[in-house]
């Protein structure tokens, strides 16, 4: 079965990945993807100082178990990262 890969930015001191919270009444989280290493380092040096930050390559098997782990509600896909622009998805079985 082919994979398909994803982008995640991840801080080198807590081990967290970058989440997103799309609504300021609620505490859900929501994974950052992107389909390019290079979109999501524009989105660290658009957006965040950078500075403790790695971006990792994470295939699509993984996202589950990293869902449940760190207890995401699920995915925010960014589509621009300069202004961001980000496409919410909330995967059944998880709670929220």
């Amino acid at each position: 079965m082919l994979s398909q890969f994803y982008y995640v930015v991840r801080s080198q001191m807590s081990g967290e990945y970058l989440v997103a919270h799309p609504s300021e009444d609620s505490a859900d989280g929501f994974l950052l993807l992107f389909s390019a290493d290079y979109e999501a380092l524009s989105y660290i040096n658009t957006h965040g100082s950078g500075a403790g930050c790695a971006v990792e390559m994470m295939p699509s098997t993984a996202l589950p178990a990293t869902l449940k782990r760190w207890q995401l509600q699920g995915l925010g896909i960014v589509q621009d990262p300069l202004i961001p622009r980000v496409q919410f998805l909330r995967l059944e079985g998880n709670p929220g």
